[in-house]
C-alpha cells in the first residue's frame, strides 16, 4: 500500500508530503491543475524512466519519496534475492532527477538500479493510465492478459525452457547442415588458407626482429666505419696518442703533484677511474668488431621473409598475432565441418526429442489457456453486466499457431457491445467510453489474481457520465474494500464514492505558478463535488445534490 509520499521540485510542485490511507482515494481539480504530475511522481519510485525536463525551473533537481506498506511476499522474495529487504514490511522508496538530466535511486537508503525498481514496482503498485486502453486495442497483448487471468506462470516457464533448448539445438543443426556443394567450397577455403599459413609458418615477434637486423645489415658498413673511428680515438695510433693514453699521462701527472696536495690526489683518483672506464669501453668497441660479421647476400633472404609475412597479414589480420587466431580458428572450422555429418546426425535425433518436449508442454498451456478463456468470458461479462453493458457478448478466440516463444495459441478478444452484432475486434466497435469499462472490467478481473495491493487508475471515467460512471466509482469502490485505490476523475458520481478526497489547484504567486493538493473535509468535499457538477455556477440545489451524493457514497449498494 502506498503509505506516504512527499515530491520536491517536481514540474510545478514546489514541495508536497502527502499521507494516504486504506480504501478509496480520488483526486479531482480543475484541467490542467497537475494532476497528471502525482502520477509521473509515482511513476518514479517505481522505476520509470524520467527526463531533466520535469526538474521544476529553477531547481538543482527534483526529488521523489515514497513510502510503501504492506510489501507482498513475492516482493519480499524479490527484495531478498537482490540483497534488500524490507523494515516490518515497509519500504523506503527515493529518486532523484538533477537538472542536468542525471539521476540516481535509493531503496531502504541503499543504492538501487531503476531496473530494480521498475521490476519491484510491478510487485507493488499497478498504474491504469489512459493508454492502457491503446494497449487493449492490439491483439498480440491479449496472450499476457490471458496468460495473467490463468496464473500460467510456471507452465509458461517450462514451455519456455524447453523451446529454449529446441532452438539451440535447431541453431547448431542448421549450422552442420550446409549443403554439400557449399560445404565443399568452405573445406577447400579452409585447407588452402590453413596449408598457406602452415607453410609459411610466422612466429610471433618474428617480424620485429628481422626488421632490426635488415636495418643493421643496410647500415653495416657506416656501423663498422663509426666503430673502428671510435676504436682509434680511444686506444690512438702510431703517430698519435689516443684519449686513454692521454687520460693515462694526466691522472700520472696529477698523481705526482698530489703527493704535494691532498686535493690534487682526490682530482688523480677521479681521472684515473675515467681512464678505466674509457680503456674498458675501447676493449668493448674491440669486441664487437671482432664478432661483427655479416653477409650481404643474407639481405635478399630477409627482405622475401618479410614480404611473405606481409603478405599473410594483408590476407588474414592487422598483426603476425592476429594471422595466428586466423589459423586457430580456421583449423577448428575445419575440424567441425569434417565431424559434421556425423553430429548431423546425432542433433537430428536430439531435435526430434525435444520437439516432442515442446509439443507436450505446449499443449499443456494451450489446454490452460482453453479452460481459463471460459471463466475468463464469464467473469468479464458480470463486470460488464454491472457496469452497465448488458448487451456486450464477448469471445476468447484461441487459434492454433506455429510453436514459438509464447506458445502455440494466437489469442484475440472479440466482442459485439449490442444485441445481435457479430463478434468482432475491440478497435472496430467499441467506442471510448465503452473501451473505459471494459479495460475497468478486465482490471477488476485480474485484480482477483494478483498480490498487488494498491491500483491507481488515472482518469478511468474518460468518455463516460450519468449512470455509467455512478456503476464505474461503485466498482473502484468494491475493489476498494480489499485494496487500496487511488483514483484521478473528472466525475462528481465517482468522486462522491471516495472515501478520502484530494483536490488538486493550480496558484500563481508573483511570477511562478504552483500546484497544491490537500485533503478536503466533508463540507470541502461537498463543496469540490458541486463545482464538477456545476462548473463555475454553484447554486444552494447544486450543493444540496452533492451532500446527498456524498451522503449515498458512504453505504454504497454494489448489487
Amino acid at each position: 500500500m502506498l503509505k506516504e509520499l512527499y515530491i520536491e521540485n517536481l514540474a510545478v510542485i514546489e514541495q508536497m508530503c502527502l499521507l494516504f490511507s486504506e480504501g478509496f482515494t480520488v483526486f479531482t481539480g480543475e484541467t490542467g491543475a497537475g494532476k497528471s504530475i502525482l502520477i509521473d511522481a509515482i511513476n518514479l519510485i517505481l522505476g520509470q524512466r524520467a527526463n531533466k525536463e520535469i526538474v521544476r525551473t529553477g531547481a538543482q533537481k527534483a526529488v521523489v519519496t515514497a513510502v510503501i506498506s504492506n510489501v507482498p511476499e513475492e516482493a519480499e522474495r524479490k527484495l531478498a534475492e537482490y540483497g534488500y529487504e524490507s523494515e516490518q514490511g515497509e519500504l523506503l522508496v527515493s529518486r532523484e532527477i538533477h537538472a542536468d538530466g542525471k539521476g540516481s535511486a535509493r531503496l531502504m537508503g541503499r543504492p538501487v538500479t531503476v531496473s530494480i525498481l521498475r521490476e519491484l514496482g510491478a510487485m507493488l503498485i499497478n498504474i491504469h493510465g489512459q493508454h492502457d486502453n491503446q494497449v487493449l486495442l492490439n491483439s498480440e497483448n491479449h496472450l499476457d492478459i490471458l496468460d495473467l487471468y490463468a496464473g500460467t506462470g510456471e507452465l509458461f516457464t517450462r514451455y519456455q525452457e524447453e523451446y529454449k533448448k529446441y532452438t539451440s539445438l535447431k541453431n547448431e543443426w542448421r549450422k552442420v547442415s550446409m549443403d554439400e556443394a557449399e560445404k565443399a567450397r568452405r573445406l577447400d577455403l579452409l585447407r588452402y588458407q590453413i596449408a598457406e599459413i602452415s607453410e609459411i609458418s610466422p612466429k610471433e615477434g618474428e617480424e620485429e626482429a628481422l626488421e632490426e637486423k635488415l636495418q643493421m645489415i643496410r647500415h653495416s658498413a657506416k656501423i663498422v666505419e663509426q666503430l673502428s673511428g671510435a676504436y682509434n680515438l680511444l686506444f690512438g695510433s702510431d703517430e698519435e696518442s689516443g684519449a686513454c693514453d692521454l687520460l693515462r699521462q694526466s691522472a700520472d701527472s696529477l698523481e705526482e703533484a698530489g703527493e704535494y696536495h691532498r686535493a690534487v690526489e682526490e682530482i688523480a683518483e677521479q681521472l684515473r677511474n675515467v681512464q678505466y672506464e674509457a680503456e674498458d669501453a675501447a676493449e668493448k668497441v674491440s669486441r664487437f668488431l671482432e664478432r661483427f660479421e655479416f653477409d650481404p647476400n643474407e639481405l635478399d633472404g630477409l627482405e622475401q621473409r618479410l614480404d611473405e609475412l606481409r603478405q599473410l597479414k594483408r590476407k588474414y589480420g592487422t598483426t603476425i598475432g592476429e594471422v595466428l587466431e586466423f589459423y586457430k580458428k580456421a583449423e577448428t572450422e575445419l575440424s567441425q565441418i569434417e565431424l559434421s555429418e556425423e553430429r548431423r546426425q546425432e542433433l537430428t535425433g536430439e531435435l526430434e526429442i525435444q520437439k516432442k518436449r515442446v509439443m507436450t508442454e505446449g499443449n499443456a498451456l494451450s489446454k490452460a489457456r482453453h479452460e481459463a478463456a471460459r471463466q475468463f468470458v464469464e467473469r468479464i461479462s458480470e463486470q460488464l453486466v454491472f457496469l452497465d453493458m448488458p448487451n456486450v457478448s464477448m469471445k476468447v478466440q484461441i487459434e492454433k499457431a506455429k510453436y514459438g516463444a509464447r506458445g502455440c495459441d494466437a489469442v484475440e478478444f472479440l466482442f459485439s457491445t449490442n444485441r445481435g452484432e457479430e463478434l468482432r475486434p475491440l478497435g472496430k466497435i467499441a467506442s471510448g467510453g465503452e473501451l473505459s469499462r471494459i479495460m475497468l472490467a478486465i482490471k477488476s478481473v485480474l485484480a482477483q489474481k494478483d498480490s498487488i495491493d494498491t491500483l491507481i487508475f488515472d482518469e478511468i471515467d474518460t468518455g463516460v457520465s450519468g449512470k455509467s460512471s455512478q456503476k464505474i466509482g461503485l466498482k473502484l469502490r468494491e475493489a476498494a474494500q480489499h485494496r487500496q485505490v487511488l483514483c484521478v476523475t473528472h466525475s462528481a458520481q465517482v468522486a462522491a464514492l471516495a472515501q478520502n478526497h484530494f483536490l488538486i489547484r493550480k496558484e500563481t504567486e508573483g511570477e511562478r505558478t504552483f500546484t497544491r493538493v490537500s485533503a478536503l473535509s466533508e463540507q470541502e468535499r461537498i463543496e469540490e463535488i458541486a463545482r464538477i457538477i456545476g462548473t463555475d455556477q454553484i447554486s444552494e440545489l447544486t450543493l444540496q445534490n452533492a451532500k446527498e451524493m456524498v451522503e449515498r457514497g458512504k453505504n454504497p449498494v454494489f448489487s
